[in-house]
């Protein structure tokens, strides 16, 4: 007789990886160390899971991840609140570690993600250096919004420390540039970003970064990645006004800037917002479109690697 297939759920915390297997029900946990993740790998080997899904929790689990990727075993990490939205949908309330890794293993059984390759060591070091060049703006904004009320004293205290993130974030840029230079196909994939109006060097090392799927999947599945394809809220006769939710924060961000550069200096974004809004449509509404429009095209160019043309014309 066949055994049924295995699907594990970690719950991932600094000190300790809580491990949940379905449909056994059993779980068991390791430190998170290397000594911990070894164990842990050798001893799913012996189980062969069909799937191993984790949340995503930044550094945490990035080693626990690499681990079984590494030895064959198809590992998937995935956004918090879709576990959570389906342990409630599954009236789960109650939350341990030990819960939460077996609602995990549920997840993977019932939605079964899909397993996609890992960035290599380059992009994952690209995606640092991005967050914290992120993180030194933010500490940026920060202090120069202090300095105007502060007393001389502390204010000649909030002046040295911009004047050092303001070095780092140069030192930053540097390091940014030279990562991508490094790399032909990154290289590449900048220079056609950047042939687009709107995108500058910024913009596009967040697309490369948070993005690597751009150019990869067709316009409706990286619109929803990102979190730019509208969603009915239809029920009955109820017809609600489509919004666009979830998706990656930081891809919007950056595509909101340089949709405000585009919709004055880049002609065929320009003429979808200016036409957006003589019909009458809110300017926030006609940037949301132009958004949209936007990272659709940059889509096309990364995948037919076609630099911008005013004439592009958008496949699916």
């Amino acid at each position: 007789m066949d055994r049924p297939p295995v699907f594990v759920g970690i719950d991932v915390a600094k000190a300790e990886l809580v491990v949940g297997l379905r449909p056994a029900g059993t779980t068991w946990s390791v430190p998170n160390h290397d000594h911990g993740i070894t164990q842990l790998v050798e001893r799913l080997q012996t189980v062969a899971p069909e799937l191993v899904v984790l949340e995503a929790t930044g550094q945490y689990g990035s080693a626990v991840t690499a681990a079984l990727a590494t030895v064959g075993i198809p590992v998937v990490v995935v956004n918090p609140r879709q576990v959570r939205d389906f342990a409630k949908a599954l009236g789960k309330l109650a939350k341990t570690d030990a819960l939460d890794a077996l609602v995990l293993a549920h997840f993977a059984d019932a939605i079964r993600p899909e397993v996609r390759p890992l960035p290599d060591a380059s992009a994952t070091e690209l995606a640092a250096l991005v967050a914290r060049r992120r993180q030194v703006v933010v500490m940026l904004v920060a202090e120069k919004n202090r300095k105007a009320a502060a007393p001389p004293r502390v204010r000649a205290e909030i002046l040295a420390h911009i004047a050092w993130l303001e070095e780092r974030l140069s030192r930053l840029d540097d390091d940014l540039q030279q990562l991508i230079s490094a790399s032909p196909l990154w290289r590449a994939k900048d220079d056609l970003l950047r042939s687009a109006k709107g995108v500058g060097p910024t913009v596009s090392l967040v697309l490369l970064a948070e993005l690597p799927e751009l150019g990869r999947l067709n316009r409706r599945e990286i619109s929803a990645l990102v979190g730019l394809a509208p969603l009915n809220r239809d029920s009955g006769q109820y017809h609600g006004t489509r919004t666009t939710w979830g998706g990656r924060s930081q891809v919007r961000a950056a595509l909101y800037m340089a949709t405000l550069v585009a919709v004055r200096w880049n002609p065929p974004i320009k003429a979808v917002y200016d036409r957006l809004v003589a019909h009458s449509k809110q300017k926030m509404v006609a940037i949301v479109a132009c958004m949209r429009k936007l990272l659709t095209v940059l889509n096309s160019m990364l995948s037919h690697q076609t630099p911008w043309q005013a004439d592009f014309r958008v496949g699916s």
